[in-house]
């Protein structure tokens, strides 16, 4: 992806949520909104803007107000921003992250830490078991011969 589709798609993310913050004046949309990501076609006619919702109730609604919306949305946006021209907005709800909750709570539930984003999930340190080789005596045991 090129570095100017993806400071154009940053740029639109912030007014679309900007505009979505300043409210709609639409009852359907309430509770909390938030733009997690847009992508922006190449020719940047379109652009498909992702939304979580909180709380869960108030999804259905919200996505009906909002792609109402869509061309309100649009024009509010084109107004904060410098841009050639304005994508027309599609709206989505954006799943991921109630996965990632349930893959959370999951993980949990069955004692597992979360990964620390370093790659190694494992907490403890090694047994002195595990740091002794076989020939080597073990503390507090008779090395056998």
């Amino acid at each position: 992806m090129s570095h100017h589709l993806e400071k154009t798609q940053a740029t639109l993310a912030r007014a679309v949520q900007q505009v979505i913050s300043q409210g709609l004046h639409d009852p359907r949309a309430s509770g909390l909104i938030s733009v997690t990501k847009i992508d922006l076609a190449p020719d940047m006619a379109n652009a498909l803007v992702f939304v979580s919702i909180f709380p869960e109730d108030r999804q259905e609604l919200s996505m009906h107000a909002l792609r109402h919306a869509a061309k309100h949305i649009r024009h509010k946006a084109a107004e904060l921003i410098e841009i050639r021209r304005m994508p027309a907005l599609e709206f989505r709800l954006d799943r991921s992250l109630k996965h990632q909750a349930e893959v959370y709570q999951a993980l949990a539930k069955a004692e597992i830490p979360p990964p620390t984003g370093d790659g190694n999930t494992r907490a403890a340190e090694p047994s002195d078991e595990a740091n002794t080789s076989p020939g080597q005596a073990r503390p507090g045991r008779k090395h056998e011969a």
